[in-house]
């Protein structure tokens, strides 16, 4: 029979979002492309230390403990092939078994996701997780600075969802942001029996909840929806959720309290939401992830001119300074 990933839940992950590959990323970036093959290679040995994501792969790959093969991660990575080497070596290092990869030198690698049939991608790198996202598939730009996932919770696979342009579409947000509260609170009253569309993060909920119906005796999963949404828009929620056939443990409506703190109590080994205040906050508590989708991502086009013209204004008050000074005397 021919191999297929087609009845797994794939996870594609770059190689610094399951890695602590900060110190090495510094010479990528400044374009020393042989020196940080260099550093890589001297360090084949030396297994890298656990990055952000690695709590949820390593709970995640447990599902496959019985020998059923019900989750594939693959390193999706902009690393050379040389550098490859190493993070296979630090996965087998560290017990995560892993069997694919795909490395593509500098390049935009999100391309491969559709041939990977991925449920999840997660990068550091912001403009792969927009491409992802623009072409369908549920991406989130890990915080690096995040807190990383505590150990009370070794044999369950805790994530946490924000709902609106997130688990659902931005149309309710949108709806918020143009109008207010009373208006958002009136819209989803009068809509409360319409399920809400489907937003990114839905196909990966969806996936991790057959994986939970699946059962398995060594691991268990724990989804949470951590949302802003309050009474009476908390029912428009559960409804729609309830039209998916799909159920989440707990669910959280804090009508606009922080979630750091719900957060922490939930302990959850990843959370995602499309608002970086809110993400930001969270990564102080719990590792985190920013989906770049929906409303609050949209960049205007006064937005962009007028990032342009604060970048250019102090240029100009230079050559403005330069062309007032009077001209230095030419030396002999």
């Amino acid at each position: 029979m021919p191999v297929t990933l087609e009845d797994k839940l794939v996870v594609a992950i770059s190689s610094r979002a399951l890695f602590n590959l900060e110190e090495e990323n510094k010479i990528f970036e400044s374009g020393d492309d042989t020196g940080y093959m260099k550093l890589q290679l001297d360090r084949l040995d030396v297994p890298a230390a656990p990055g952000i994501a690695y709590s949820l792969i390593r709970k995640l790959l447990r599902f496959n403990d019985d020998g059923v093969q019900r989750v594939e991660v693959v390193i999706l990575s902009r690393n050379d092939p040389v550098s490859g080497m190493r993070i296979f070596r630090s996965s087998a290092a560290a017990d995560i078994k892993l069997q694919r990869g795909v490395f593509t030198q500098g390049r935009p690698p999100f391309g491969y996701l559709r041939a990977l049939r991925a449920h999840l991608f997660l990068s550091v790198n912001a403009q792969d997780v927009r491409e992802a996202l623009g072409a369908g598939f549920p991406a989130a730009r890990v915080l690096v600075e995040s807190v990383k996932a505590g150990d009370a919770w070794p044999n369950e696979v805790r994530i946490a969802f924000d709902g609106d342009a997130v688990l659902f579409s931005d149309e309710a947000e949108r709806v918020f942001q143009a109008e207010g509260l009373d208006a958002f609170q009136a819209h989803e009253a009068s809509k409360v029996d319409l399920p809400l569309p489907g937003g990114p993060f839905k196909p990966l909920l969806a996936a991790l909840h057959r994986l939970q119906m699946a059962g398995n005796a060594q691991m268990r999963i724990r989804t949470a929806l951590v949302t802003a949404r309050s009474a009476p828009a908390h029912e428009r929620a559960i409804r729609t959720l309830m039209n998916w056939n799909i159920r989440v443990d707990e669910a959280m409506f804090l009508g606009g309290l922080p979630k750091g703190e719900f957060l922490r109590e939930f302990e959850p080994d990843f959370f995602f939401d499309d608002q970086t205040g809110h993400v930001d906050a969270a990564a102080r508590h719990v590792p985190a992830g920013h989906v770049s989708s929906g409303i609050s991502n949209e960049v205007s086009v006064p937005a962009v001119e007028a990032v342009k013209k604060a970048v250019k204004a102090p240029a100009k008050k230079r050559a403005a300074k330069a062309a007032a000074k009077p001209p230095k005397p030419r030396s002999r």
